[in-house]
């Protein structure tokens, strides 16, 4: 007879979402068995539990009082080829970013030994930094956006890629037809759904709706029905942009309406940005279903202006956090979080009675909320059994950035490891249950 396989058990504070709360702090025992959750229970059950699940003592590791577990962080917007040029030309507003540096850039990732190198580095920072979960564009290019695919599965990163569509209003040097545009999209599908990997997942991503024609964006519509698979895009960025899609669509009424006219808005869509709707607009992303990915990095630096999260969660629309790199200059989900506690803040400064955002509920945004935009939150986003296995060890006492004192309540420690935390305090990464860092 074989041996029965031991669960992997972890004694300490585990740090998560629950209906109620949107921080969630418990002592307790937890079991993972494969990719999934098999138990999590209080520490004084550990006898019952041994018996149970075959295990014995000491197979526990058990977290030291400076360390915590929690459920990986999910970026919902970034750029895998802009990785190459993070943190420079942060001096231009959106169009002319996109035209001066984008573009150009972009263009470029035909060279697959660029784009090996510039992929690779991304998601090995990437993991390192806690994202368990990422929303990535690649580029027009048929064969780098398979590359990044393949990289992804590699490393073991939960990844949903999109080739990104753009037939018009863009250089001749980066532009596809609307018929290349629909082969190699579809081609692009075909490849990642055939693999059967689950971590690795298309997303139909026309780039906005000031770059795809009326018959490519139908078409990414009913591709993303015919295979029932996410949709990404930008939304409301910035004003000028939002003006240029109203003269291109004027018969839409709003912005949110000409991607809904095609198909593209779903309970699975990531709508990037949302700085500057319009309350018709908030209306029909509640409507579909449709989430937002709060980029504040980015909102700032390229100047498009500051998004009032507080409005949308009023008007119950799913939030998640992107990193939005480059025009977010940090590939980091903690830069995001605290991004949106300072762009909160800012804006109270102008409002009467407006209740900023606290960092549990951030939190949630970086994890569970992530989940919920994307439609996978019945199995990610909290440490609750029956869900698959996406977590970090945080280690707040070693020697880095956190000022950690044992004395204080582990309340505090925890929103220091939000405000101060870095890659170093990330000691471990898991996916579906395999160690990743």
């Amino acid at each position: 007879m074989g041996s029965v396989a031991r669960p992997d058990v972890f004694c300490g504070t585990v740090v998560d979402s629950s209906d109620g709360l949107d921080l969630n702090v418990q002592q307790c025992l937890l079991g993972i068995e494969g990719s999934k959750i098999i138990f999590r229970e209080d520490e004084s059950s550990l006898e019952k539990l041994c018996d149970r699940y075959s295990f014995s003592e000491e197979d526990v590791t058990y977290l030291s009082p400076g360390q915590f577990l929690m459920p990986g962080l999910v970026d919902l917007h970034i750029h895998a080829p802009q990785f190459r040029y993070a943190g420079s030309n942060m001096d231009c507003k959106l169009l002319q970013w996109l035209e001066k540096i984008t573009f150009p850039t972009e263009a470029r990732y035909s060279d697959l030994v660029m784009a090996k190198d510039v992929f690779s580095r991304v998601l090995e920072d990437t993991v390192n930094s806690g994202t368990t979960t990422a929303v990535y564009f690649s580029t027009l290019h048929l064969d780098a956006s398979l590359l990044l695919s393949d990289i992804a599965e590699t490393k073991g990163q939960r990844a949903f890629i999109g080739k990104v569509n753009m037939d018009t209003n863009c250089p001749d040097f980066y532009r596809e037809t609307t018929e290349e545009s629909k082969r190699n999209t579809e081609a692009f599908v075909t490849h990642l759904k055939d693999k059967e990997n689950p971590l690795v997942q298309p997303i139909i991503t026309p780039r906005f709706a000031l770059n795809c024609t009326r018959q490519l964006l139908g078409f990414l519509g009913s591709l993303a029905k015919q295979h029932n698979i996410p949709v990404q895009s930008h939304l409301a960025e910035n004003q000028e942009e939002y003006g240029v899609v109203l003269k291109l669509f004027p018969d839409c009424k709003t912005y949110t309406e000409v991607y809904d006219k095609y198909n593209l808005l779903t309970p699975q869509t990531v709508m990037a940005h949302g700085v500057h709707l319009t309350q018709s607009d908030i209306n029909l992303l509640n409507l579909r279903g449709s989430g937002i990915a709060h980029c504040p990095n980015s909102n700032i630096s390229l100047l498009s202006g500051l998004c009032d999260v507080q409005r949308l969660r009023k008007n119950e629309i799913k939030l998640g956090l992107g990193t939005d790199v480059a025009g977010g200059y940090s590939s980091s989900v903690l830069d995001a979080i605290r991004y949106t506690l300072l762009t909160s803040k800012v804006l109270s400064m102008d409002k009467t009675n407006y209740q900023i955002l606290n960092y549990q509920n951030v939190f949630r945004m970086a994890t569970l909320g992530g989940c919920e935009v994307l439609g996978i939150d019945n199995n990610l986003g909290t440490l609750e059994v029956g869900k698959q296995f996406d977590a970090l060890v945080v280690d707040i006492a070693g020697k880095n950035s956190v000022k950690y004192f044992d004395k204080d309540p582990i309340e505090d420690n925890i929103e220091k490891f939000f405000y101060l935390g870095d890659d170093r305090n990330i000691q471990q990464v898991y996916v579906a249950g395999k160690r990743i860092k």
